[in-house]
């Protein structure tokens, strides 16, 4: 029998050693062993000592092993930032009380962004509820478990050694299906000490995390011939396309589609392709804009994406009108597109599998209406996105406008960098400017391999809950995940002063991770949001800060920027290979405004 839940041989678990689990928490990490977690990111304390005990044990023998965070939200970034690099579950633990207080941010962030997170906490032993333990989180204390309920798809408490294994796999259910996003056990210490109904794992649970294959033939059917009579079709990709996206490019080329984005999708998108038109939405480009409401564009194909405030353009009509299909696997993100002429549930994969062999079916003829992305290549027509400020993206000013910094990074570091992009304006002029030199014109674009490989994509934003520092603690996550790669984190000053000291974590675990500071004494976002919106200027300076003397401080290298010619005496490759992490305090103009005006503008709408 092949099913999911078949039972296991003790001796004959593929991929670990024999178990020798005698306690609920021994169970419980041979289990995350079992689906492949290769790090649990949190911070010990007494209620939660059985579990770091079995990972101690777990890390000895080339288990999952433990990486200490500085703060409980900043664990919870991180195994954000790791399940998005991997496409595997993010796993993060806090003690009760505090510490699990400390970790909802983050894993609200996780589970608002649909990122697969299982959250283990721990809570006093089982007899002293309603006795006022200390950093008692139970129904009679500081109910936690209360609190997660309203950020997860699952949320319970193990009372008894017998529920570990049902809860754990329903757990597992509801973070990794769609909509993927959180689920949260919460252990007594007494239970995590109890014996386990088994000496090992009982199940084979690694079958839960592969996707289905799931397919709407009917509806894969209509979309064809909605097709077959488009004239002029156009992509629109979010962030959910990670493992689509090199079928989904390619049938852009069969059908010389043009691709828009959301700004979380940006980074699935080679910036140089020939079909790419830019950033719909918050940060977005005029191209994109322009690329929408043409009114030859007969047929919208929006796929993985929840059409939310920022990748619609705060509900724009441009975008959620008649001609828009709708691709999910999500019934929630389709429920927001009722006005839709088609609603396709499925795999993204698989629809788009299937699209493409519609397209080798079909009749050539009927895709000739455009000249094909290589002639585009070969005769230099093609362009990328429009940018709002050109004049800036090549300025010798000096502070450095952020325009030109964006414009630093996409052509400094190497193709395999992964960019994190924080809440702020680091996130607008990411959106709008970094765009990162893939290939030489002309190769890779009709199916070559991707050299920014990763689920995630070149460049990883939060959408909708973002939380200032996120990107820094999710930067440790990715480099743990892949440390192959170059990780560039590009955050503000309010969110370094906020969650900075997670660059320790980087530190100690010797990552490559290079922090870009956007340095310009302020909440830059609320300062200019604030002016844009005629409103009071209040809250949003900062005092000057070194940055690189800070970094340098807590066992990082750390230099300042203050215009473009200082990248010339930076080694960026040096930084891109060595073991541990880098601070660039970056000076920047801080009259320069972001594109923000899209979100101004839906805030005054609501007067």
């Amino acid at each position: 029998m092949n099913s999911v839940l078949a039972p296991v041989c003790d001796n004959a678990r593929p991929g670990s050693q024999p178990a020798t689990a005698t306690e609920v928490a021994e169970l419980l990490v041979a289990y995350l062993e079992q689906i492949g977690v290769e790090y649990v990111f949190g911070i010990p304390g007494g209620a939660i000592e059985p579990f770091y005990n079995a990972l101690a044990r777990s890390a000895r023998r080339g288990g999952p092993r433990h990486i200490l965070a500085r703060h409980e939200s900043g664990a919870a970034f991180m195994a954000d930032g790791y399940a998005r690099e991997t496409g595997l579950l993010g796993v993060c633990c806090s003690t009760s009380g505090p510490g699990a207080t400390n970790l909802i941010t983050g894993v609200a962030c996780a589970h608002d962004n649909e990122v697969p997170l299982l959250v283990i906490t721990a809570q006093p032993p089982l007899p002293v509820f309603g006795r006022n333990a200390v950093q008692e989180s139970s129904c009679t204390g500081i109910n936690t478990l209360g609190m997660f309920r309203h950020c997860t798809h699952y949320n319970s408490l193990v009372s008894h050694p017998k529920q570990l294994e049902p809860k754990l796999i329903a757990s597992l259910q509801a973070a990794t299906r769609a909509p993927r996003g959180a689920a949260h056990l919460s252990f007594p210490v007494d239970v995590f000490r109890s014996p386990a109904s088994n000496h090992a794992p009982a199940y084979d649970l690694r079958g839960l995390l592969h996707p289905a294959s799931l397919l709407d033939q009917d509806a894969v059917g209509r979309l064809g011939e909605e097709l077959r009579h488009a004239k002029k079709p156009v992509l629109f990709i979010g962030g959910g396309c990670g493992e689509a996206i090199d079928a989904i490019l390619q049938f852009s080329v069969l059908r010389n589609a043009a691709v828009v984005t959301t700004l979380d999708g940006k980074g699935l998108v080679d910036p140089g392709h020939p079909l790419f038109r830019g950033v719909f939405g918050f940060g977005g480009h005029a191209s994109a804009d322009a690329t929408l409401c043409d009114p030859a564009a007969d047929l919208i194909i929006a796929a993985g994406t929840s059409m939310g405030e920022l990748n619609t353009g705060g509900w724009s009509d441009t975008i959620l009108n008649h001609r828009l299909v709708h691709i999910d696997e999500s019934e929630e993100h389709l429920a927001s597109t009722p006005m839709a002429r088609l609603h396709v549930r499925g795999r993204i994969r698989a629809i788009f599998d299937s699209l493409i062999k519609q397209c080798a079916q079909g009749d050539a003829s009927t895709h000739d209406h455009h000249p094909s992305p290589q002639q585009l290549i070969v005769s230099g027509q093609h362009t990328g996105p429009e940018l709002a400020e050109p004049d800036q993206f090549d300025s010798e000013a000096i502070p450095i406008t952020p325009q030109r910094l964006m414009k630093e990074l996409g052509r400094r570091f190497p193709p395999t960098t992964r960019f994190l992009a924080d809440t702020g304006n680091s996130f607008a002029w990411a959106t709008h400017y970094l765009h990162p030199v893939d290939r030489e014109v002309g190769s890779g674009y009709l199916g070559g391999s991707d050299r920014r490989q990763g689920h995630g994509g070149w460049l990883r934003a939060t959408m909708n809950f973002g939380p200032m520092g996120w990107a820094i603690g999710g930067a440790v996550g990715t480099a743990a995940g892949n440390p192959a790669a170059p990780v560039v984190c590009i955050t503000g000053d309010g969110s370094m002063l906020m969650n900075g000291q997670e660059l320790s974590v980087a530190v100690a675990e010797g990552l490559t991770v290079i922090f870009v500071v956007l340095n310009d004494r302020a909440l830059g976002m609320v300062k200019h949001g604030q002016r844009l919106a005629g409103a009071q200027q209040i809250g949003c300076e900062l005092p000057a800060t070194d940055f690189a003397a800070l970094a340098r401080a807590l066992g990082a290298e750390g230099y300042t920027v203050r215009g473009p010619k200082d990248f010339d005496v930076l080694d960026i490759d040096a930084m891109c290979v060595r073991k541990g992490p880098t601070l660039l305090d970056v000076l920047i103009d801080p009259e320069q405004v972001p594109p923000m005006k899209m979100r101004v503008k839906v805030l005054n709408s609501a007067n």
